[in-house]
C-alpha cells in the first residue's frame, strides 16, 4: 500500500525506492521491525503527523487504479523476497520535490530518483580550525 499510495505515478525505480526505504527501516533500529508497524509510525493521535501522509490523512486506503495496485504488489514482493536491488544505496527518508520539510536540512543528501528526495543519514558536523596567525 505504501508504493502504491506514495508512488504510483512514479518509474518502476521510484516505485522500488520508496519500497526500499521502508524494508531499510525495518532493518534499523531506530525503527519498528515489522512493514506494517513502519508504515503506520507516527499519526496516532493527531491526523497528518505520520511517517508516510497517506497513513493518516483520513482518506479511503482503498488502492481504485488497479494496474497501479497491481504493480505495486509485484514490486513489493521482489522487494521483501530480496529480488530488488535498493537504488537509493540505504536511504531511511525521503520527500517529494514540491516540498521542502524541516527536517531535511539535518540529512545528508543521497539521489533525488523521479519525484523524491532521499537521504542517507544524519550530517556529521564539521569543525574548521583557524590556522591564521594571531600575531
Amino acid at each position: 500500500m505504501n508504493i502504491y499510495f506514495e508512488a504510483r505515478s512514479e518509474s518502476e525505480q521510484g516505485q522500488q525506492a520508496v519500497g526500499h526505504v521502508v524494508m531499510n527501516r525495518v532493518g534499523h533500529t531506530r525503527y519498528p521491525n515489522s512493514i506494517c508497524h513502519v508504515v503506520r509510525q507516527g499519526g496516532e493521535r493527531k491526523r497528518n503527523r505520520c511517517q508516510f501522509s497517506w497513513w493518516c490523512d483520513g482518506r479511503s486506503d482503498q488502492p481504485t487504479n488497479r494496474t497501479a495496485w497491481l504493480k505495486s504488489l509485484q514490486l513489493a514482493y521482489e522487494i521483501y523476497m530480496g529480488h530488488s536491488n535498493d537504488p537509493t544505496d540505504g536511504a531511511l527518508w525521503y520527500h517529494a520535490d514540491y516540498v521542502n520539510p524541516d527536517w531535511s536540512t539535518t540529512l545528508r543528501l543521497g539521489k533525488k530518483i523521479g519525484m523524491h528526495f532521499f537521504y542517507l543519514g544524519r550530517k556529521q558536523t564539521t569543525y574548521v580550525l583557524n590556522t591564521a596567525s594571531t600575531l
